[in-house]
């Protein structure tokens, strides 16, 4: 285990600003080989072409190319909290539909740049525990930040805001990857329309929301 960890890390943290250039250029270019020919056939001599740098410098950075995928993922799960955090300006919206559609736009917007590249990230990346630990902490952090936003709020109906807080950022995520990053997208706007308009019904308390099973049962 420990040296598959060490194979998916960098090899070299950049101290200087111009080796933080040269590491900038490898990732950019490895987003576009990634993006344009897959997992299986973006290669590290094809990054270092693109990148402009000599392939032992490449190496000089990172170990192989699956430590650059995980990188380019874990800039990815860091982008997507960070555009959430940065767009709370602290004030409550006036509807439970404006929180919830700013949630949803935020996650296609970071779903929108290159899906091509995003479904390598996802689909392909290598499951490091690196990479593990980052997913669980992001998805650790979107489920807090995702119950602060309706666990107040006078719309909302639903009786568990544990569970509604786990299944609001579950199904934005999975959706929104499956229907944007697909090789056949979904108009991000009228996903984005009907996304909204499911999640508000389930947690304004529509009909069967918050109510368990037996819950059913016991009434009919």
């Amino acid at each position: 285990m420990a040296s598959q960890r060490h194979g998916l890390q960098p090899r070299k943290q950049p101290r200087q600003g111009r080796a933080e250039v040269t590491r900038q250029r490898i990732l950019a270019a490895a987003a576009h080989v990634f993006a344009e020919y897959g997992h299986a056939a973006g290669t590290t001599n094809r990054i270092a072409e693109r990148a402009r740098v000599s392939i032992g410098s490449l190496y000089q950075y990172y170990p192989n190319k699956d430590a650059i995928l995980v990188e380019l993922l874990i800039g990815h799960l860091d982008a997507g909290m960070g555009a959430l955090t940065r767009g709370d300006d602290g004030q409550a919206p006036d509807s439970l539909e404006e929180v919830v559609r700013r949630y949803v736009r935020l996650t296609i917007d970071n779903h929108r740049d290159d899906p091509q590249l995003l479904r390598v990230m996802l689909e392909q990346a290598p499951r490091s525990a690196e990479l593990l630990e980052k997913t669980s902490q992001y998805q650790q952090a979107r489920t807090v930040y995702a119950r602060e936003l309706i666990e107040n709020h006078p719309e909302v109906g639903v009786a568990d805001m544990e569970v509604a807080a786990r299944l609001l950022v579950s199904t934005v995520e999975l959706v929104v990857h499956q229907l944007i990053a697909a090789p056949d997208p979904l108009d991000p706007v009228r996903l984005e329309s009907e996304l909204v308009a499911m999640l508000t019904g389930y947690l304004s308390g529509g009909p069967g929301a918050g109510r368990s099973r037996s819950e059913d049962v016991r009434d009919v």
